[in-house]
């Protein structure tokens, strides 16, 4: 039991610690984005109800067959059913009926039909895929972002870690007495400021993550930790091959809203041919098979011949005389018989019909619904043809922005570069002038905040640039490199 209880100790800490040390990439953040998403979700299902209207219609092009059923008891003074005669009856009755019918020519109207839900699907499919293109930018921005602050964090504890140093350092001098009490503590107010810098770039950390974990729809109550990469790793593509025009020509194939435009402006095309079909005459073909079976028990009285002969009511001239017939008188016996209808199958059989024929529908009159169905196509045409142009314009605006903006950031990220390299030299400089005591506390410190401002700024503009290159990137349509 002791070597249960601590193989079971030993599985739940491997566990937690494996759970704990798991580091999430990029890829892996953009990948559970897309799976769990709400809003991909909640298209996805809407494709779906696409899939089912195409099937819909493409099964209605086959013949419909019904088979009815009915049974019923019936009272009083009404027809027999098998007889036509009225009789004061209780009958029991039941009747078959199996119709069928097929549409044979409508002027292609549930053809286009059928068409415009294929394009409705693709449509749908390809906004299924613009919204996992939107998720994964916003995924990288974020996870851009969280690398940036998780940069910038440890940036600041370096100058943290500096500054306390130099605070060691100096307190050892006045305590020697070569440096004044008033270094001490300009250094100690520097600590305290790169203190409160350290915490206010946690924070910035933190957040960062709770925003990637909503991005997600990661549990915000899981530990979460990303791989943090040095940036120089990230794949981006060179500038040079990101021209605008080329960018545009591709993400006109390849975006995923341009795709969903062009399927919804080809199934509206689709939908004004079969509003204009259901205007014209439309030929169909229907056929039926019927038969019905009905009980009833009746009392009737038997006759019987007396013997004697009646006047019929008819009369015979053979030319000399006029005759008339006799017949046979016939009286109630005082007996009586049941009577009761042919077996069940032998009325199926005996009062089985079938119909067949052909129907034309003409529609003259509807009080103009179908001309109007017919018009509001035409102007829901015109509408996504307005849109896919407006959607087109905005795109190349778009990139020509991006490209503009890549172009500012790799200028800012080179500057930025030199920037640092000036601050490090003069930040060396200052520490040997301070260490033999040629400058003061106060231009020490200012040296070291312009050298980790610098530090900032490269991170940021770096960063930046990256950012900017991977929207690029994302317009050519082609999804992004990681």
């Amino acid at each position: 039991m002791r070597y249960i209880f601590s193989y079971l100790v030993f599985s739940i800490v491997f566990i937690t610690h494996a759970t704990a040390q798991k580091k999430w990439s990029l890829l892996e953040c953009v990948n559970y984005a897309m799976e769990n998403n709400i809003g991909i979700k909640q298209t996805a299902l809407q494709a779906k109800v696409s899939d089912l209207q195409l099937k819909q219609d493409k099964q209605g092009q086959y013949p419909t067959l019904n088979l009815n059923n009915n049974y019923g008891v019936s009272f009083g003074r009404r027809e027999n059913p098998t007889t036509g005669i009225f009789e004061d009856q209780r009958f029991f009755n039941t009747g078959l009926n199996m119709q069928s019918s097929v549409s044979i020519f409508n002027w292609y109207s549930q053809k286009n039909r059928i068409a415009a839900d294929n394009l409705e699907v693709k449509a749908s499919y390809a906004l299924i895929d613009k919204q996992k293109n939107d998720i994964a930018l916003s995924v990288a921005s974020s996870y851009l972002q969280l690398l940036l602050n998780v940069k910038q964090s440890e940036i600041v504890n370096i100058q943290l870690q500096q500054s306390k140093q130099q605070l060691v350092n100096t307190q050892k001098l006045v305590t020697a007495g070569t440096l004044p009490e008033l270094n001490a503590a300009e250094l100690e107010a520097q600590v305290a400021r790169d203190s409160a810098n350290y915490i206010a770039a946690k924070g910035n950390t933190e957040q960062s993550v709770l925003s990637l974990k909503n991005l997600m729809n990661f549990d915000a109550a899981q530990p979460f930790e990303v791989d943090t990469p040095p940036v120089e790793k990230i794949f981006i593509e060179d500038i040079a091959s990101l021209q605008p025009d080329a960018v545009y020509n591709l993400a006109l194939a390849n975006m995923p809203q341009q795709q969903f435009n062009k399927y919804k402006y080809l199934a509206a095309e689709k939908n004004k041919n079969a509003a204009k079909g259901a205007m014209m005459p439309s030929i169909g073909a229907f056929g039926g098979l019927n038969t019905n079976y009905i009980y009833f028990k009746s009392a009737i009285p038997n006759f019987a011949a007396t013997g004697q002969f009646i006047p019929s009511g008819l009369i015979v001239n053979n030319g000399a005389n006029t005759l008339n017939v006799l017949q046979p008188e016939i009286k109630e016996n005082g007996t009586f018989r049941n009577i009761t209808p042919n077996p069940f199958f032998t009325q199926l059989s005996a009062n089985f019909g079938q119909n067949i024929g052909i129907g034309i529908s003409v529609p003259i009159f509807n009080g103009g619904a179908l001309k109007s169905t017919y018009q509001r196509s035409k102007l829901s045409l015109k509408s996504l043809e307005l849109t896919k142009e407006q959607d087109n314009q905005k795109l190349k605006q778009d990139i020509y922005t991006a490209h503009s903006l890549a172009v500012v950031a790799l200028e800012k990220f080179n500057a930025s570069k030199k920037s640092v390299e000036t601050a490090e030299r003069s930040y060396g400089f200052a520490n040997k002038r301070y260490a033999i005591g040629m400058l003061t506390t106060l231009e020490l410190i200012t040296n070291q905040n312009n050298l980790l401002r610098a530090k900032l700024e490269y991170s940021l503009n770096q960063f930046d640039y990256v950012f900017k290159m991977k929207v690029l990137e994302f317009y050519k349509g082609m999804g992004l490199k990681f």
